[in-house]
């Protein structure tokens, strides 16, 4: 790991998410800015998806993805 790389666990609020595309973005004091996530990183049985307002428990890792300084590696609503 270098040193601009970080890893952490939070809790988290959905800000959005696109159903059609399978990502969204969650927000936490940790991840400012916002941290992206993917629908396979969300840890549920069946459909895989994020409601807005959802409070979730985020695992995330620096450096992020799509212009976002965060991302998801694991997401437990």
């Amino acid at each position: 790991m270098t040193d601009r790389e970080r890893i952490g666990t939070t809790t988290a609020t959905t800000r959005e998410w696109r159903d059609e595309e399978g990502w969204g973005v969650v927000d936490s004091p940790d991840t400012p800015g916002g941290c992206w996530v993917h629908f396979s990183h969300i840890d549920m049985p069946g459909y895989r998806a994020l409601t807005p307002g959802q409070v979730v428990r985020l695992d995330w890792e620096s450096p992020g993805q799509d212009g976002y300084d965060y991302r998801a590696v694991r997401v437990i609503p």
